[in-house]
C-alpha cells in the first residue's frame, strides 16, 4: 500500500513538472487584455473575445463596453486600456491627435447602418416623416455628444430637414443599446439605433433606413493604446481581422472592412 502511494506520487510529479516544463517552453505569461469597445459591440465581442481566448489561454480579454466618448474621455484620463474599438473616427482621431495611439495602429475595422425603429407592434411609423406626427411624443436617440449613434441621427434629422422639430420630442440615452431598450419598452415610439441592434432585439422593427449620404460613413476604427499590453494587443488585433472573426461580424449584421490604416 505505502508502495503505490509513492508511485502515485511520482507520477503525479512527473506530470506537475511536465505541465510546467510545457508552460515555459511557450515563452507565455498570463497576461490579462483590457478592451474598450463600443456598446453596438456587446454581443458580437462575448462571442469573439471566446474564441480567442480559446485559442490563446494564457490570455484573459476584459471587455469595458460604453459610449465611444465616454471610452475615448476614460483613456484620456488614464484607465487602464489596452485596444479600443470605437463607432466614429473622431473618438479615435482625438485620441491620436493627443498622442494616446501605439504608432500607427489604427485600423478600419467594421462598418454599420442606421435604422429608425419602433416597437414590434407599431405599425403607424414607417418612415422618417411619421415622427412628425402629433401622434409621435417621445424619439429616443443616442447622447450625440457621447455617442456616435446620437450623432449619426442628428445629421440624418439635419438632412431631411427635421432636426429642430425632432428636438423636441427626443429624450437622450447614454449609449445605443439603451435607445433600443427604450423603444422595445414601449417607453419611447420610435429611435434611431444601428441595424446590427435590431437583430438582438426581439421586440424591435425596422420602420426606415436612413440613406448613407444623410450622416457620416459608420466607421469602426480600432486602435493599439500607448503605454499599455502592446504586444497582445497587436495579437488581439490581428485576429479581429482573421476569417474566423469576420465570419461572426457578418453573422452579426456588421460589414467587415479591408483593415486599411486609417489615414488621419
Amino acid at each position: 500500500m505505502k508502495k503505490s502511494g509513492f508511485y502515485l506520487f511520482g507520477f503525479l510529479l512527473l506530470v506537475a513538472l511536465f505541465a510546467v516544463s510545457l508552460l515555459m517552453g511557450s515563452g507565455e505569461k498570463p497576461v490579462t487584455l483590457t478592451l474598450s469597445a463600443a456598446q453596438s459591440l456587446k454581443d458580437v465581442l462575448a462571442e469573439i473575445t471566446a474564441l480567442y481566448q480559446e485559442k490563446y489561454p494564457q490570455t484573459q480579454v476584459v471587455v469595458n463596453l460604453g459610449g465611444s466618448g465616454s471610452l475615448q474621455r476614460q483613456i484620456e484620463q488614464g484607465a487602464p486600456v489596452d485596444l479600443f474599438i470605437s463607432a466614429a473616427v473622431d473618438n479615435m482621431e482625438q485620441l491620436k491627435n493627443k498622442g494616446l495611439l501605439h504608432e500607427d495602429t489604427c485600423y478600419n475595422l467594421l462598418q454599420n447602418r442606421l435604422v429608425l425603429v419602433t416597437p414590434k407592434d407599431e405599425l403607424n411609423i414607417n418612415g422618417f416623416d411619421d415622427l412628425l406626427s402629433d401622434r409621435v411624443k417621445v424619439v429616443a436617440l443616442g447622447e450625440p455628444g457621447s455617442v456616435p449613434a446620437g450623432k449619426y441621427a442628428l445629421e440624418a434629422l439635419s438632412c431631411f430637414g427635421m432636426d429642430e422639430s425632432i428636438k423636441q420630442k427626443a429624450v437622450y440615452a447614454k449609449d445605443v443599446k439603451e435607445v433600443a431598450a427604450w423603444v422595445e419598452s414601449g417607453n419611447a415610439q420610435a429611435g434611431m439605433v444601428y441595424a446590427t441592434d435590431v437583430l438582438s432585439a426581439k421586440g424591435l422593427r425596422i420602420a426606415a433606413e436612413a440613406p448613407p449620404e444623410s450622416h457620416s460613413p459608420i466607421v469602426y476604427p480600432a486602435g493599439v493604446i500607448k503605454g499599455g499590453q502592446v504586444k497582445e494587443a497587436q495579437r488581439m488585433l490581428k485576429f479581429l481581422f482573421s476569417e474566423e472573426a469576420a465570419a461572426i461580424f457578418e453573422e452579426y449584421g456588421f460589414t467587415v472592412l479591408s483593415g486599411d490604416a486609417y489615414d488621419f
